[in-house]
């Protein structure tokens, strides 16, 4: 085993020493076939990654070492992110460590860590997050799905809607009404399920670019162990939105635009329309554009370095990422003609690819807080505006 990238305290070192490291990690460990794929990969296609990540104590960067972390501090995480994202590192099934480990760290009972903590790092348990509802997607606080407390056993009955690749998963953790009679945000509880369990039954949903990403999940009388609920009865809802800043800053980074306008230039030089002055004038402001998200990253990011706590003015990274991203990728379909009328990458080139980028796009921004949400809590927690 390469000892070289087993440190007792990462963050001793240098911000620029860990850049380098993580570079060098990532060009002696990371599939390079698996490189800036097309899609969200299944397990069976990248559980290799995630077991290297293991195996070389690379995978919870954010989780302290007395839980088999690496330790992180937000600033080395904010490093460790960017430079798997500039890799072109595919995104693992990560809701286990990214967001049930740091719940379970901080909110969990010493039981559940034990028992839960060391299976996500071992990837015995995949975990897929069971939040979304048909009627309580953008407002998630109306999830209507019931758990019931009969003796020692939770039954819980409802639906899940667009929890990715939940047919990989060997547990959910989910949002649930423990009290109907109590205002909506407070009578939510948040409770960890096995997905093979009697009465768990996941239908996979093809997206628009015939993929099946997500899925529905339907719960019929699932008996679950009392101790499976996390934390305080009635209380998931603020656990539940503890985690959200980060994941904001994660959904706001630069690295989509800056992927898709990089093969923008690609495709307009395979097109011939690289010099024409009206499409390099919108190209410019594209690439103006990019240049300011940038910036309003790096704002974000002090932030966190700093120490500091991300407000509600987050929202206002991710609104600009989806809405750029998605601009980006218009004007590649525009310009690719009827080369881009297909799924599949032109001449079989992964980087040119704009029906796939465009649909990509479609859904930046619904996932993680959709922009209609975004502007309200931005008119409401930052300009001060009634509700």
């Amino acid at each position: 085993m390469t000892t070289l990238y087993r440190l007792d305290d990462f963050n001793a070192l240098g911000d620029e020493a860990f850049r380098t490291l993580a570079r060098a990690f990532l060009a002696e460990h990371y599939p390079q076939a698996l490189r800036n794929p097309p899609k969200r990969l299944h397990w069976d296609e990248i559980r290799c990654w995630y077991m290297t990540l293991s195996a070389q104590g690379w995978l919870a960067p954010g989780w302290p070492r007395t839980h088999g972390g690496m330790g992180l501090s937000a600033a080395k995480q904010l490093i460790y992110m960017e430079e798997f994202e500039q890799f072109g590192a595919a995104r693992m099934p990560d809701h286990g460590i990214v967001l049930l480990g740091p719940l379970l760290i901080r909110y969990g009972s010493a039981a559940q860590q034990q028992e839960f903590l060391p299976k996500i790092l071992s990837g015995e348990h995949i975990w897929c997050q069971g939040y979304s509802e048909p009627n309580a997607g953008s407002d998630l606080a109306n999830v209507q799905t019931r758990a019931v407390l009969d003796d020692e056993h939770w039954v819980v009955n409802g639906q899940k809607i667009w929890t990715t690749l939940a047919q990989d998963a060997d547990w959910i953790f989910m949002l649930v009404r423990t009290d109907p009679a109590a205002r909506k945000q407070e009578g939510i509880s948040f409770l960890l399920v096995p997905m093979d369990s009697p009465g768990v039954t996941v239908r996979p949903i093809l997206n628009l670019e015939m993929q099946e990403e997500f899925c529905e999940v339907f719960f019929d009388d699932v008996r679950v162990p009392r101790e499976n609920l996390v934390g305080e009865i009635n209380k998931g809802w603020s656990m539940a939105k503890a985690l959200l800043g980060f994941e904001r800053i994660f959904l706001g980074s630069p690295r989509q635009s800056a992927h898709a306008l990089e093969r923008l230039k690609v495709l307009a030089h395979h097109v011939g329309c690289w010099t024409e002055p009206v499409f390099r004038d919108r190209y410019a402001r594209l690439a103006l554009d990019l240049a300011d998200h940038k910036a309003l990253y790096e704002h974000f990011a002090d932030i966190l370095r700093a120490g500091g706590q991300l407000g509600p003015d987050i929202s206002f990274l991710k609104l600009h990422q989806g809405e750029l991203y998605q601009r980006i990728t218009e004007l590649m379909l525009e310009i690719g003609g009827e080369a881009a009328a297909g799924l599949e990458p032109i001449n079989g080139n992964r980087d040119l690819n704009p029906a796939g980028q465009f649909l990509a796009a479609r859904a930046s921004t619904i996932y993680g807080g959709a922009s209609e949400v975004q502007r309200n809590i931005l008119a409401k927690n930052v300009l001060g505006l009634p509700g």
